[in-house]
């Protein structure tokens, strides 16, 4: 039997997580991503598996922004229903949220 991905580096694409619509869950997309990215750093991979793993976790890069857009306009939405004022500020790269 000839498997052209014999050997390979194996994917995370069989461990998804759906929520009962469907949808990828956000905490467990983010928990692949992190193992990927612990593979790609232990440095025991080879050139292709790391190509593999990197273009892995870009995908899951941008489904897990979909997700946390999708989320952010949902408490727009619930904010705006409430009538609660929206309001944007920049976020302190610091993580110093103190006034």
């Amino acid at each position: 039997m000839n498997d052209k991905n014999a050997g390979a580096a194996p994917t995370m694409d069989n461990q998804k997580s759906e929520t009962p619509n469907g949808e990828e869950r956000f905490d467990e997309l983010l928990d692949r991503l992190r193992k990927l990215v612990g593979k790609l750093e232990s440095g025991n991979l080879t050139l292709e598996d790391s190509l593999r793993c990197f273009e892995e976790g870009i995908v899951l890069c941008k489904r897990g922004t979909t997700i946390l857009d999708g989320a952010e306009k949902r408490v727009d939405v619930l904010l705006a229903r409430t009538g609660g004022g929206t309001e944007t500020a920049p976020l302190d790269p610091t993580g110093d949220d103190r006034p």
